[in-house]
């Protein structure tokens, strides 16, 4: 339960110290932060927006490696585990992709503009809708999971080339793209110690939070199909 309130607290700092702290040219206080090229007001949007993205990837991950492990040793557990991972993956790449067009909004004055990045994101979101669908037409537990194993590998072939790497080496209009010569203070981490404090604390904070998540959910799943199969029976 400590737990609990402490990510509770953890998370509510966060949220408050990453919209509150005012961003100025030379900070010269412990809730400023600085003046970022390329981001400017904007840069407070990478407390928010990168975990949810940095998450998107650990979910899809670990869905591949239970993936893995459920082809090794027909443990329907191990389906659970890769499923309900794949869940939150989709979960936190739709907060990604919205956090990301609010911040292009006010950064490009449109939502959407099929950037590479975003381009990129949409793929991965159409790639493991398409995974759900398939698990949700095959009735037989052992076929949905085997089916669904082996698309969830080769699914995540795609995520290094369309995280890391695409938007990297086409020109775009977001940070990091193969044109954009002010990316390097967000890349390289040259905030200030006040500002990189808050951002590593959300990576933590979130990321604490998807394991909780990722916990209650596969149990709930392992359970569901319990409850499923003594009915049946």
């Amino acid at each position: 339960m400590a737990w609990k309130i402490f990510l509770f607290l953890l998370l509510a700092f966060v949220s408050v110290a990453g919209i509150a702290f005012p961003i100025v040219p030379v900070p010269t206080k412990w809730y400023e932060f600085p003046f970022i090229p390329g981001l400017k007001e904007n840069a407070k949007i990478i407390f928010f927006h990168v975990p949810t993205a940095w998450l998107s990837v650990v979910a899809f991950f670990m869905s591949t490696i239970y993936s893995f492990k459920y082809l090794r040793k027909k443990n329907l557990d191990d389906d659970a585990k890769s499923y309900a991972a794949a869940q939150l993956g989709i979960i936190f790449c739709i907060l990604a992709t919205i956090t990301g067009a609010v911040w292009a909004k006010f950064a490009w004055g449109s939502f959407w503009s099929w950037d590479p990045r975003q381009t990129s994101i949409f793929a991965l979101l159409l790639i493991y809708g398409a995974w759900f669908a398939l698990r949700s037409s095959i009735e037989s537990e052992e076929k949905r999971a085997t089916l669904s194993s082996v698309y969830a590998i080769i699914a995540f072939l795609t995520v290094p080339f369309f995280v890391f790497i695409m938007p990297r080496i086409m020109k775009g209009l977001h940070p990091g793209s193969a044109d954009d010569t002010n990316s390097g203070p967000v890349i390289d981490f040259k905030m200030n110690a006040n500002m990189e404090l808050i951002f590593f604390l959300s990576l933590i904070g979130f990321t604490i939070l998807y394991f909780w998540m990722w916990n209650i959910g596969y149990k709930s799943i392992i359970y569901r199909d319990k409850i499923n199969k003594q009915y049946r029976g």
